[in-house]
């Protein structure tokens, strides 16, 4: 337990980005209440839990032992990059915060205010229609393929070696790694889940498809770590590994990181085959009442002439 309580990483500025992230969004919050004219924003209980869960979970894998004992042993690493690339994106996406962070930085900084009445009254089926590329910076992000393969072949680069113990070895290639985890992961998760404003561009089985081609992405680099008989990571071998061999670090590290991803793709793939089977079961009904309604054709054509 004294392993767990006394050691922490010390990195303030972490706590402190995510504080002033938390605030804007309560500054959003506070600031939109009783002067909205149209649909207010997601800010339910529900999505403002999700959001401080998102947070909570990037301090967690930076600030908490996670972050401390991540650099001795390799499985810890492991659900550091669970929680930085899997359970923070898809729990801020979730809580759709950008209409609430986009109103509360117009507290903190001289934004247009005609871009955040903008934002404050969206029009009735803003949340149901796609809305294209999006605003300006988000435009390359709205390409479902495009952001998938980005956050595959960055998932995949820092597991090399040579990223994966740069990262161990320098503070500001770890900030990279965890910057370029979130803002990926981020862009992967809004084409998978779709996050108001924005509306994902593909149909439910198509983002079924990007979430199985992740999974297996990461299910292979998973199986490499469990299977493999060498060692992967040599700047892993250290003290620590006196009754813990850097070779059986690697296999339970390995495993920690197939099951961390089971839960949120598998739940996210059930969802999305429960939204394709609906809608595919609702053209059908569809198909079915056009068919009744239209006028029978006779069975026998008719020919001029006979009578």
């Amino acid at each position: 337990m004294n392993m767990v309580i006394s050691h922490w990483s010390a990195n303030p500025l972490v706590p402190a980005a995510c504080g002033i992230v938390a605030v804007t969004y309560l500054l959003g919050r506070l600031a939109g209440q009783g002067r909205l004219t149209g649909p207010r924003p997601a800010g339910s209980v529900g999505h403002t839990a999700a959001f401080c869960c998102g947070l909570l979970a990037v301090v967690v894998a930076l600030v908490s032992p996670v972050g401390y004992w991540a650099g001795d042993y390799i499985w810890i690493r492991s659900l550091q990059d669970a929680l930085l690339a899997f359970a923070a994106p898809s729990l801020i996406v979730l809580s759709a915060p950008w209409l609430l962070l986009r109103r509360g930085a117009a507290v903190w900084l001289p934004l247009p205010r005609i871009a955040a009445e903008r934002i404050d009254a969206p029009g009735p089926n803003q949340q149901d229609r796609h809305p294209g590329p999006g605003p300006s910076g988000w435009s390359w992000m709205s390409w479902p393929v495009l952001a998938t393969v980005a956050f595959n072949v960055c998932w995949l680069a820092w597991h090399l070696p040579s990223g994966y113990d740069a990262a161990l070895r320098h503070p500001p290639v770890l900030a990279a790694e965890a910057v370029s985890y979130l803002g990926l992961g981020i862009a992967f998760w809004l084409q998978v889940l779709g996050s108001a404003p924005f509306s994902p561009r593909f149909a439910p089985l198509p983002r079924l498809a990007l979430v199985t081609a992740t999974f297996v992405c990461v299910s292979v680099l998973s199986m490499v770590l469990i299977f493999g008989s060498g060692v992967v990571y040599p700047a892993y071998r250290g003290p620590a590994h006196r009754v813990l061999s850097v070779v059986s670090d690697q296999q339970v590290g390995g495993a920690v990181l197939w099951t961390l991803a089971i839960l949120p793709f598998g739940i996210t793939a059930i969802a999305l085959c429960i939204r394709w089977l609906a809608a595919d079961e609702s053209g059908m009904l569809d198909a079915g009442f056009d068919c009744l309604l239209r006028r029978p054709k006779p069975g026998w054509p008719s020919r001029p002439g006979f009578r």
